[in-house]
């Protein structure tokens, strides 16, 4: 079982990215779990059609814990197992527990040993690493992140905090730095402000995802790009990123 989470600035295209990537995955025969840790809880919508799902907060205030893993964990596109962590009452509560509570309940319901994923995605709210925003990269849940970011400056301020945060928790044999992944805004010198961004954290690129009308076509449709447009260059692009990203899992077992 591979595990991974997404992070980087919100709005910067993390749940397309993972959604379409679960797609992806899928595709290849693999089993795939994508649990949305955003408070929005719309990172699985576009494997639904647009429905949205549950979310793990709402079941645990409607029903304490007298829930099965069936109402937590709902089947999408091509068998993808999906779960969305939800969040507060606006207002009232921290969203950061949201996180917790869902990866507490997958735990004890059993979600990982009853589905048996070979992939497990973690799509998270990143625009800060404290509390449950940082679960994900506890030791026992993903083993890799990987940080999304466009040359925009909020952008790449964001991801190095979370790079840092990595790098902080790597002493505990928490998750460790898979690569960096650049979502196109074309801004100037895009390109060479994060390679320095990644040179910096002694990382890489691992993908490159042009800005694309395909993209944000899909997204009214309420489906992602390997769905909606399975022959297109933007979809070629997000099948040669879930490449890469097996990749890293590769060359630390070489």
């Amino acid at each position: 079982m591979l595990k991974m989470a997404f992070y980087g600035k919100g709005g910067i295209g993390k749940s397309t990215t993972v959604s379409n990537l679960a797609a992806v995955f899928a595709e290849q025969g693999l089993r795939v779990m994508q649990i949305g840790c955003d408070p929005k809880a719309d990172s699985t919508v576009n494997l639904h059609g647009g429905t949205r799902i549950q979310t793990v907060l709402d079941l645990v205030r409607d029903k304490n814990d007298n829930f099965s893993l069936d109402e937590m964990m709902h089947i999408g596109y091509r068998g993808i197992a999906c779960v969305e962590a939800g969040g507060p009452v606006p207002g009232l509560g921290c969203a950061g527990r949201g996180i917790i509570a869902a990866l507490e309940k997958l735990q004890k319901k059993g979600a990982y040993e009853s589905y048996r994923p070979d992939i497990v995605l973690y799509d998270v709210l990143g625009d800060v690493v404290c509390g449950g925003f940082s679960m994900p990269m506890h030791k026992g849940y993903a083993d890799k992140v990987f940080i999304l970011t466009s040359g925009e400056n909020m952008s790449i301020h964001a991801a190095a905090n979370i790079a840092m945060a990595v790098d902080h928790f790597r002493a505990r044999g928490y998750a460790t730095l898979g690569g960096f992944i650049l979502n196109r805004r074309d801004v100037p010198n895009e390109d060479a402000k994060v390679e320095e961004l990644a040179d910096d954290f002694h990382s890489r690129i691992i993908g490159r995802i042009p800005r694309s009308r395909v993209i944000q076509e899909a997204e009214p449709l309420y489906q992602t790009v390997i769905q909606a447009f399975p022959e297109s260059d933007a979809a070629a692009c997000y099948r040669t990123l879930a490449k890469s990203i097996l990749a890293t899992f590769q060359e630390e077992t070489c």
